[in-house]
């Protein structure tokens, strides 16, 4: 803790304009994300959280219809915002694949319908890791929880590539079970794998205590990153309500905030000061 408080980087947020972009998934939701954000909205969620210094976070592609306009809008907003830090585009991971320059690196997202069964055991795909590793490139990596075993085989077989998995791979209290734990161990295994610790349901208190008691206990101290997917954290739970939850496990532990999304994502903690 330093100047205005807890130094926070959010390893996960998005940001959309609806009045440009279209988001064929919120059609499929409840309407409660259903308008434009942006990034004067994070920072104003933020700035309601006690004893904290929101220094930026990191920019998750937002599955919109159109990543060439979301290439475009991102690099506008990085150029208007300095706590816009780094930026996780979209491009499907083949040895060919295109990336703007700006990029920090790569998410296809496994998760969606249109993704197939076992996409991330196709050759191409870990032909493409290859790639990207050799590129210094991560790859974000957001899974159908029944899927982490094939995702784990795939990582496994390019451990020099840096890969974030995404949101505790999207746990439940109803897959918080021994197969899941097993498969999280497996990860934690790998050598260059981060977590975040993030998209699990807040209102529950005692299952977030077990789960974050597992990820303390599982992963390496600087292996764990902090996040919030805001705004889709307001589906499942609650912005503040998950901040305290992590701040409550990890205290005011300055690598789990800020430091080891520098190190994940190439960000010069000079250049936060």
């Amino acid at each position: 803790m330093a100047g205005k408080g807890l130094r926070v980087i959010d390893a996960h947020f998005h940001v959309w304009d609806l009045s440009c972009q279209n988001l064929p998934w919120l059609e499929g939701t409840d309407g409660s994300i259903t308008r434009t954000y942006d990034l004067s909205d994070l920072e104003a969620a933020y700035a309601g959280l006690p004893g904290v210094d929101f220094v930026g976070g990191v920019y998750v592609e937002v599955d919109g219809d159109d990543p060439a306009l979301e290439d475009r809008l991102v690099w506008d907003r990085m150029a208007d915002d300095p706590k816009l830090l780094a930026a996780m585009l979209r491009t499907r991971v083949e040895p060919w694949m295109r990336l703007p320059v700006f990029a920090a690196g790569v998410r296809e997202p496994l998760h969606i319908d249109s993704e197939p069964p076992r996409r991330c055991l196709e050759p191409g795909f870990l032909e493409g890791l290859r790639v990207l590793a050799a590129a210094g490139l991560p790859f974000e990596s957001c899974n159908r929880t029944a899927e982490l075993p094939d995702a784990l085989r795939a990582f496994s077989q390019v451990p020099e590539e840096t890969v974030v998995l995404n949101h505790l791979g999207n746990v439940t209290p109803d897959t918080f079970d021994d197969a899941w734990r097993d498969v999280m161990a497996g990860f934690a295994a790998l050598p260059n794998l981060y977590v975040k610790v993030s998209g699990f349901p807040t209102a529950d208190a005692g299952f977030c205590r077990e789960l974050l008691g597992f990820v303390r206990e599982t992963f390496r101290a600087d292996r764990l990153l902090y996040a919030s997917n805001w705004p889709v954290v307001s589906m499942y739970g609650d912005f503040a309500e998950h901040f305290a939850r992590l701040r409550e496990a990890f205290g005011d532990d300055g690598r789990f905030f800020c430091d080891n999304a520098c190190a994940c994502y190439g960000i010069d903690p000079a250049a936060l000061d």
